[in-house]
């Protein structure tokens, strides 16, 4: 049974074979390593890739490094350069602009003494010159003589007497005008405030006679007062009270005065409410 199980068995009993064709194999790619191991020939092909892979890892670093090396300088230095360049051209243009202030500050400045020099009060202060000319005629006799005569016709003339006469005459105008006003304002009548009153006036009962009562309110009288309509509003139980409409001026007559007067009336007046009461 046993031998049976093992040749069922899967097992690489030949394995040493192919070991050493392996090892000749690649002892004939690399060349004969005398009294070297199995272990030592594999360590030093793991080296010699090793080595490989830096030598291949050195190479590419030193190509990338040197395009990037020399670019990067000469990209600095145009960016410097393009800078330079615009820092030039704004301080052109902020010479400009100064420039131009400062003709405007001068233009400025000589308007300035232009209008000192011709105000009034500078004309007033300034010196005057004489001017002197290099030669002058003597006049004849004849015309000294005329020109005094002119002279005297001109001062006889009032150059100032006119404006007197217009002031005058404006002064009165105006005391006219203002006399006229005031005379126009005293004629004119004043605005006399009014108001309108609705007033109830309460029987004391039922048998009380209404038209009566009414005779006896439109009874009263007072300077500055004016009866309107009237009407009776029942009230409850028979009872009705009168409501009558009068206007009075407020600087002659006033509510308390008119229910004074109308609460006179005892045998036919209870009492006097105010309803209403607007300004007109």
């Amino acid at each position: 049974m046993a031998t049976n199980f093992l040749v069922h068995e899967k097992i690489w009993f030949d394995k040493f074979k192919y070991d050493d064709a392996e090892r000749k194999f690649y002892e004939q790619m690399n060349g004969p390593v005398p009294g070297s191991s199995r272990q030592e020939n594999g360590a030093s092909v793991i080296l010699r890739d090793i080595a490989r892979a830096r030598e291949n890892i050195q190479k590419s670093l030193a190509g990338s490094a040197g395009p990037g090396a020399s670019s990067g300088p000469s990209g600095d230095h145009s960016e410097l350069v393009t800078r330079i360049a615009s820092l030039e051209v704004e301080n052109q243009s902020l010479r400009g602009v100064v420039q131009d202030l400062q003709q405007a500050v001068s233009k400025l400045e000589a308007r300035l003494s232009a209008l000192e020099k011709s105000s009034p009060a500078h004309r007033a202060t300034a010196p005057q010159t004489q001017h002197v000319s290099p030669m002058r005629q003597v006049e004849p006799p004849s015309r000294k003589a005329a020109t005094a005569t002119e002279d005297d016709e001109d001062d006889d003339i009032d150059l100032f007497g006119s404006d007197e006469e217009e002031d005058k005459e404006a002064a009165r105008l105006r005391e006219e005008r203002l006399r006229q006003y005031a005379e126009k304002k005293a004629k004119k009548p004043a605005l006399v405030a009014k108001s309108s009153i609705l007033l109830d006036v309460k029987p004391w009962d039922d048998e009380t006679d209404m038209a009566q009562l009414e005779a006896c309110v439109r009874s009263v009288q007072l300077d500055g007062l004016v009866w309107g309509s009237s009407k009776l509003v029942p009230v409850g139980y028979g009872i009705r009270k009168l409501q009558i409409q009068c206007v009075v001026e407020d600087d002659k007559v006033g509510t308390d005065q008119l229910e004074e007067e109308i609460t006179k009336f005892e045998e036919h007046v209870q009492s006097v409410d105010i309803a209403a009461f607007n300004k007109i």
